[in-house]
């Protein structure tokens, strides 16, 4: 996955734009996006939409439900899981307890439904809460439901007391910076994606498109959407190109050639062991995208 779309889940109108969009992902959101007076409206507006429309799009479907401590998730599953969506987005995930928990439940209700044990995946949302922020290490060994992990800046600064998670330049001030970073970490400690927040201000592209390509070159496989119009700025940002393709299958074939040594000359240039995990993990996200390798 490159691009996840959020899409508030009470309005059929952004539903379809969402399910008409080329995001990788869907995610229906039943939490921030929803007035608490709607939440049950929003329930049943999501779960009919999915349940009929799922198959005029290639986008996995999420849906983001309530924090575990909101006293709604148990509501939000037992009217969700029975459309089948793919995943489950948890909020304010304070650590892989808080996946396992909500592992338990899917399996629940995924019996209920009569649905494969563990068809159901989840994606938290790992630093809402400073809690969260340092317990990023405890996602590995979670389980194979986890398929990504990622972050956001909002709930963290009203958890702390910050006013703002920028500067003046646009750049992100330490503690978020931090919990960037942690969540990159963790993601490659749990060998899962790591998908970067979401960049509000949809009306400056060309902000957003330079996070985009910054997230990229820092590991990040993946970045979040609020609006349609994002979408194709994110898959263009972490499709790999042509050349970075034909680079990546040079060093591999190198290796491969040389009878997989720990070093390799190419063009005059060394390429280490680091170098072919790097490649090798190009092209797969490569594959992902359906670039031709």
């Amino acid at each position: 996955m490159r691009s996840l779309l959020f899409v508030p889940g009470d309005s059929e109108r952004k539903l379809e734009k969402g399910f008409a969009s080329q995001a990788d992902v869907v995610i229906v959101d039943l939490e921030d996006s929803v007035a608490p007076q709607n939440k049950a409206a929003a329930r049943a507006v999501a779960s009919s939409f999915i349940a009929e429309h799922r198959a005029a799009t290639k986008a996995a479907i999420y849906v983001r439900v309530n924090d575990l401590t909101s006293g709604l998730i148990d509501d939000d599953l037992a009217a969700l899981v029975g459309a089948q969506p793919d995943g489950i987005m948890l909020p304010k995930s304070n650590s892989g307890q808080d996946v396992q928990h909500l592992s338990a439940k899917l399996r629940v209700h995924e019996a209920r439904f009569g649905l494969p044990d563990g068809a159901i995946r989840i994606l938290p949302i790992i630093t809402e809460t400073a809690a969260g922020v340092l317990a990023a290490s405890t996602y590995a060994g979670t389980g194979s439901r986890l398929s990504g992990l990622t972050w956001g800046a909002e709930d963290l600064s009203a958890a702390i007391g910050a006013r703002q998670a920028r500067d003046g330049n646009g750049h992100y001030t330490d503690v978020f910076r931090l919990a960037r970073a942690l969540t990159l970490l963790a993601a490659s400690s749990a060998e899962v994606a790591a998908v970067d927040t979401v960049f509000p201000n949809f009306s400056d592209m060309a902000a957003f498109e330079a996070e985009c390509v910054e997230a990229e070159r820092d590991g990040f496989t993946a970045k979040m959407a609020i609006h349609p119009a994002q979408v194709p700025v994110i898959n263009k940002a972490f499709t790999p190109s042509r050349e970075a393709v034909e680079r990546s299958a040079a060093i591999i074939a190198a290796f491969a050639a040389a009878g997989d040594p720990g070093v390799v000359g190419i063009d005059g240039k060394m390429y280490d062991r680091p170098h072919l995990r790097l490649a090798e993990r190009l092209l797969a996200r490569a594959k992902a995208a359906g670039v031709a390798v």
